[in-house]
Protein backbone atom coordinates (compact mmCIF):
# COMPACT_ATOMS: atom_id res chain seq x y z
CA UNK A 1 0.00 0.00 0.00
CA UNK A 2 2.24 2.67 0.73
CA UNK A 3 4.28 1.81 -2.51
CA UNK A 4 1.17 2.66 -4.48
CA UNK A 5 0.87 6.25 -2.46
CA UNK A 6 4.15 6.80 -2.72
CA UNK A 7 3.89 6.17 -7.01
CA UNK A 8 0.88 8.23 -6.57
CA UNK A 9 2.51 11.17 -5.13
CA UNK A 10 4.93 10.81 -7.56
CA UNK A 11 2.96 10.99 -10.23
CA UNK A 12 0.94 13.51 -9.17
CA UNK A 13 4.54 16.04 -8.65
CA UNK A 14 5.32 15.45 -12.09
CA UNK A 15 2.01 16.18 -13.40
CA UNK A 16 2.03 19.52 -11.29
CA UNK A 17 5.82 20.28 -12.48
CA UNK A 18 4.86 19.52 -16.21
CA UNK A 19 2.05 21.94 -16.04
CA UNK A 20 4.02 24.58 -14.46
CA UNK A 21 6.71 24.10 -16.56
CA UNK A 22 4.55 24.90 -20.17
CA UNK A 23 2.71 27.82 -18.56
CA UNK A 24 5.54 29.84 -17.79
CA UNK A 25 6.67 29.73 -21.61
CA UNK A 26 5.79 32.18 -23.99
CA UNK A 27 4.41 31.31 -27.00
CA UNK A 28 4.73 32.60 -31.10
CA UNK A 29 2.07 33.82 -33.23
CA UNK A 30 1.99 34.85 -36.81
CA UNK A 31 2.12 38.70 -38.37
CA UNK A 32 1.58 40.20 -41.72
CA UNK A 33 2.57 44.20 -42.15
CA UNK A 34 1.75 46.19 -44.38
CA UNK A 35 4.22 49.56 -44.36
CA UNK A 36 4.33 52.50 -46.69
CA UNK A 37 7.50 54.47 -46.50
CA UNK A 38 8.72 57.31 -48.29
CA UNK A 39 11.14 60.34 -47.47
CA UNK A 40 14.37 62.61 -48.37
CA UNK A 41 16.70 62.68 -45.73
CA UNK A 42 14.16 62.31 -43.11
CA UNK A 43 11.79 59.90 -43.99
CA UNK A 44 8.39 58.47 -42.49
CA UNK A 45 6.55 55.29 -42.66
CA UNK A 46 3.14 53.93 -41.66
CA UNK A 47 0.70 50.67 -42.37
CA UNK A 48 -1.45 48.51 -41.06
CA UNK A 49 -1.20 44.75 -39.98
CA UNK A 50 -2.51 41.71 -38.33
CA UNK A 51 -1.33 39.57 -35.92
CA UNK A 52 -3.00 35.74 -35.65
CA UNK A 53 -2.10 34.79 -31.79
CA UNK A 54 -3.69 31.50 -30.03
CA UNK A 55 -6.77 31.37 -32.79
CA UNK A 56 -7.73 35.01 -32.43
CA UNK A 57 -6.84 38.04 -34.85
CA UNK A 58 -5.86 41.71 -33.41
CA UNK A 59 -4.94 44.42 -35.83
CA UNK A 60 -2.06 46.03 -35.76
CA UNK A 61 -1.07 50.09 -36.06
CA UNK A 62 1.80 51.39 -37.68
CA UNK A 63 3.95 53.90 -37.21
CA UNK A 64 7.61 55.08 -37.70
CA UNK A 65 10.80 57.76 -38.56
CA UNK A 66 13.81 57.24 -40.57
CA UNK A 67 16.94 59.32 -40.74
CA UNK A 68 19.71 58.92 -42.45
CA UNK A 69 19.94 58.46 -46.83
CA UNK A 70 16.37 58.19 -47.26
CA UNK A 71 15.18 58.77 -50.91
CA UNK A 72 12.24 58.13 -52.85
CA UNK A 73 8.87 55.77 -51.76
CA UNK A 74 8.01 52.22 -51.43
CA UNK A 75 5.29 49.60 -50.17
CA UNK A 76 6.30 46.22 -48.03
CA UNK A 77 4.45 43.74 -47.42
CA UNK A 78 6.11 41.68 -44.78
CA UNK A 79 4.91 38.11 -42.96
CA UNK A 80 6.55 35.97 -40.55
CA UNK A 81 6.81 34.95 -36.90
CA UNK A 82 6.47 36.55 -33.59
CA UNK A 83 8.63 35.09 -30.66
CA UNK A 84 8.64 35.27 -27.34
CA UNK A 85 4.69 36.34 -26.24
CA UNK A 86 2.70 36.18 -23.21
CA UNK A 87 -0.32 37.80 -24.62
CA UNK A 88 -1.05 40.04 -27.71
CA UNK A 89 -0.41 43.53 -26.41
CA UNK A 90 3.45 42.12 -25.82
CA UNK A 91 3.97 43.01 -29.46
CA UNK A 92 3.28 46.50 -29.23
CA UNK A 93 6.27 48.45 -28.88
CA UNK A 94 9.10 50.72 -30.56
CA UNK A 95 11.51 48.26 -32.76
CA UNK A 96 14.85 49.96 -33.82
CA UNK A 97 16.47 48.79 -36.87
CA UNK A 98 19.75 50.01 -38.84
CA UNK A 99 19.74 49.01 -42.64
CA UNK A 100 20.49 49.77 -46.12
CA UNK A 101 19.03 48.84 -49.83
CA UNK A 102 18.22 49.74 -53.00
CA UNK A 103 14.67 48.82 -54.42
CA UNK A 104 14.00 49.76 -58.32
CA UNK A 105 10.61 48.13 -59.10
CA UNK A 106 10.70 45.28 -56.58
CA UNK A 107 12.73 43.44 -54.50
CA UNK A 108 12.80 41.05 -51.57
CA UNK A 109 13.42 42.57 -48.14
CA UNK A 110 13.96 40.24 -44.71
CA UNK A 111 14.14 41.63 -41.34
CA UNK A 112 14.55 40.66 -37.54
CA UNK A 113 13.40 43.41 -34.77
CA UNK A 114 12.93 43.39 -31.19
CA UNK A 115 11.61 45.18 -29.17
CA UNK A 116 12.14 46.27 -25.06
CA UNK A 117 9.78 42.93 -23.86
CA UNK A 118 11.92 40.98 -26.11
CA UNK A 119 9.35 39.97 -28.52
CA UNK A 120 11.16 39.06 -31.67
CA UNK A 121 9.92 39.97 -35.28
CA UNK A 122 11.37 37.53 -38.12
CA UNK A 123 9.73 39.31 -41.08
CA UNK A 124 10.42 38.22 -45.10
CA UNK A 125 8.34 39.80 -47.90
CA UNK A 126 8.34 41.55 -51.02
CA UNK A 127 8.85 45.69 -51.56
CA UNK A 128 7.85 47.68 -54.31
CA UNK A 129 8.58 51.26 -55.34
CA UNK A 130 11.88 53.23 -56.04
CA UNK A 131 13.97 53.78 -52.78
CA UNK A 132 17.63 54.21 -51.63
CA UNK A 133 18.09 53.93 -48.02
CA UNK A 134 21.00 53.70 -45.55
CA UNK A 135 19.34 54.86 -42.51
CA UNK A 136 18.37 54.14 -38.75
CA UNK A 137 14.76 53.26 -38.62
CA UNK A 138 12.41 53.48 -35.92
CA UNK A 139 9.09 51.65 -36.11
CA UNK A 140 6.03 51.45 -33.58
CA UNK A 141 3.55 49.02 -33.36
CA UNK A 142 0.10 49.15 -31.48
CA UNK A 143 -2.71 46.98 -30.70
CA UNK A 144 -6.30 48.20 -31.92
Amino acid sequence: MRLSSAFRSIVLALVAFAGLSSAARADDGYVQLTIIKAGWIIGGNGGSGVLDFHGRRYALSIGGIDYGLVFGGSRAVLRGRVHNIWRPSDVAGAYAAGGAGIVVGGGVRGIVLTNARGVVLELSGTQLGLMANADLSGLAISLH
